[in-house]
């Protein structure tokens, strides 16, 4: 697919808009330019402008769905290739990609309907048939997938990628000797790609051939020295021939490049635990369930840990956690009957065995019809898993991020900071927020200010006289003289000096007509800072280790990504909703005021403050990213991954790092 994608960008490249203003073209040159570069982020902001100057263009909705797909968004994507071919119902480009994402979503009846339709409306275009090959393997229709990669290849014999998805394919049908002719023939055309020799290098380990599945490794990681996929597969081939130590150091020089892969840290805890180094198997497997929390075997196996150093309530815990997790579990249940007994509960240890029993039946009559299960007790979950679930490299299709460590944050509140220059409002095709009352304020400030929530802008600016403005006996008489020096505390970093300042400014009566308001954006910057400095002292606590002691008398330690404390934000939520009663209509203050109760577990009155900046500003990417997450972490998954496609673009890129982690489907390693 990718390689379609990167063949079909290269062409439309060279492809003109006809009839498009000067203007139009321009934004349409720049925007199909950054995608053909990659730089999808930038794509997709020029192509945002077209879609204001001309709705009906369906050639540019097709392009930023593109460059939504490759950043992640494949929800966002579906969308443009849908409204692309709303606008043009013979678009084969537009069934074609949107087949492509039907299938990330596993709905693969829509992409079948959608190739079906686009090789009718273009059955001369190879590609389609190669994407449908890829459809029919994810569906796991290896005989339908094989036969399309035959079309494919015989008008297309010397592309590589073919060959090795068609290998992939005979794999899955049994034939091993095919797929391997296969992978010899990819190798064949293009001996510089390391995903050839890694494909033929996992067959090989496969029927036991080690010493040429890594020396196909060792080739693999000679062309590309970062291929954590090709150090991964290697340490699963030391393993099976016992060299624990050349294991170990391939699944390091995994983690040295990507730390949160959770599939690495837990073979590598297995490993510890095999060769007695409990301390660091536990600080591995503690690492895979922060990750993924939903994970059974890493509960089961860290069990079996706690069990082999006698620390039967830990044991305990986990065990009822992968029983909760999947409760059809045999060997956890015979497990914890076994913990159980050790601690004294004789009736609980025989219930939990009986149903262990059970289910082992149940498990041998299913068998007898081939369908296995968490429930053959004969089976070892301690075996270390060779998925490629997290492995992310450019020559596998399946890149699933959700298992990575990705810091997710809500994006920051905003306040008034001192700026190197006064904004100007002459933009052509600006989507700034413009308020009378607010556009005074920064117009008539006496330094430059603006309203964002970057922590600052530039440094102090020069030339405006700063102490015989802001510290003149006159100034004193006036509330705006706090406010100013409150900001140049904060450029300076000076935050107790600063939130003084901001108080007096609060405080100090000021006449005029627009005093109320101005006191309002006073009150903004005093929320602001006052959360800012709550924050401050959470990131402080949260650093710490804490220790806590179970029944046994055992010191459990634990780091956990997700600790569950609530910050006393009552001051800076009072200040922000008595600047958002005097200024109703400004979408910072609500979007603040959002942040804020959702700092404090408000989340219901978090929700509606982002709703009330969106609805005031449309454009407001921040609050469609901040919302986003509130509806994922309250789980409505579908409401909140719209938000973070939208969030994306309009330009916060950092959404589709979230949107890979949590829009898309999950699954346990």
């Amino acid at each position: 697919m990718k390689r379609i994608i990167s063949f079909l960008v290269s062409m439309f490249c060279l492809l003109g808009t006809a009839g498009a203003q000067y203007d139009q073209d321009v934004f349409s040159w720049r925007g199909r330019n950054a995608l053909s570069e990659g730089k999808y982020a930038e794509a997709i902001q020029n192509f945002n402008v077209i879609a204001r100057l001309d709705t009906a263009d369906y050639w540019n909705f097709f392009y930023r769905g593109i460059a939504k797909y490759n950043l992640g968004d494949i929800r966002g994507a579906q969308q443009d290739f849908n409204r692309s071919i709303r606008l043009n119902p013979v678009f084969t480009n537009g069934y074609h990609y949107r087949a492509i994402t039907y299938s990330r979503f596993g709905d693969f009846d829509a992409a079948f309907s959608d190739l079906a339709e686009a090789i009718r409306l273009r059955p001369g275009f190879l590609g389609l048939y190669y994407t449908r090959g890829v459809t029919s393997f994810l569906a796991q229709k290896f005989d339908l997938a094989v036969e399309d990669f035959n079309k494919y290849i015989k008008k297309e014999p010397k592309d590589p990628g073919a060959y090795l998805n068609r290998g992939a394919s005979y794999l899955f049908l049994g034939d091993t000797l095919k797929a391997l002719a296969d992978y010899n023939k990819a190798i064949k055309l293009d001996r510089f790609e390391p995903e050839g020799y890694i494909r033929r290098g996992r067959l090989n380990a496969m029927r036991k051939n080690y010493g040429e599945a890594i020396a196909d490794m060792n080739k693999a990681i000679q062309l590309d020295s970062t291929n954590t996929f090709a150090y991964f597969n290697r340490a699963i081939m030391h393993y099976d021939r016992n060299d624990y130590n050349s294991a170990m150091s391939d699944l390091n020089r995994v983690l040295k490049d990507e730390p949160g892969n959770a599939l690495t840290l837990y073979n590598r805890s297995l490993i510890n635990a095999q060769v007695g180094n409990f301390d660091e198997a536990l600080a591995d497997m503690d690492r895979v369930i922060n990750i993924n929390p939903k994970n059974v075997l890493a509960y089961y196996n860290r069990a079996a840990f706690f069990v082999e150093m006698q620390r039967w309530r830990d044991a305990l815990d986990d065990y009822d956690k992968a029983i909760d997790l999947y409760p059809d579990f045999a060997k956890a249940y015979m497990n914890r009957s076994f913990v159980k007994n050790r601690l004294g509960m004789k009736k609980e240890s025989k219930k939990d065995y009986d149903v262990a029993q059970k289910k082992v039946a149940e498990y041998r009559e299913k068998n007898a019809a081939n369908e296995g299960s968490f429930a053959d007790t004969t089976k070892k979950y301690s075996a270390l898993l060779s998925f490629d679930a997290d492995f992310a490299k450019k020559d596998f299709d399946n890149e699933l991020l959700q298992h990575r460590d990705v810091d997710i944050k809500l994006r920051p509140l905003y306040k008034f900071v001192l700026s190197p220059e006064r904004a100007t409002t002459r933009y052509a095709l600006s989507r700034r927020f413009e308020n009378p009352i607010l556009d005074k304020f920064l117009d008539e400030a006496r330094v430059p200010v603006a309203i964002t929530n970057q922590d600052s802008l530039a440094g102090v600016p020069r030339g405006i006289g700063l102490d015989a403005q802001l510290y003149s006996d006159m100034a004193e008489r006036r509330a705006d003289t706090y406010f100013y020096r409150g900001l140049l505390d904060l450029q300076h970093k000076m935050y107790n000096s600063a939130l003084s300042n901001f108080e007096k400014s609060v405080e100090k009566e000021e006449g005029g007509r627009y005093s109320d308001a101005y006191g309002a954006f006073y009150k903004v910057n005093l929320g602001v800072l006052r959360a800012e400095m709550i924050d401050f002292i959470a990131s402080m606590q949260s650093n710490v280790q804490t220790l806590t002691m179970d029944d046994s008398g055992a010191t459990r330690a634990r780091i956990s990504d997700r600790v569950e404390r609530t910050y006393d934000y009552t001051e800076a939520i009072e200040a922000m909703e008595e600047a958002a009663k005097a200024l109703p209509d400004i979408p910072y203050v609500h979007y603040n005021l959002g942040n804020l109760y959702c700092l404090s577990s408000q989340f219901v009155n978090s929700i509606s403050s982002y709703s009330r900046a969106i609805e005031l500003y449309p454009y407001m990417g921040d609050a469609y990213f901040n919302r986003g997450l509130v509806l994922i972490y309250l789980k409505d998954k579908e409401k909140g991954c719209i938000d973070l496609s939208r969030a994306g673009e309009l330009g916060v890129d950092s959404s589709y790092s979230v949107i890979s982690k949590y829009c898309e489907e999950d699954k346990n390693l």
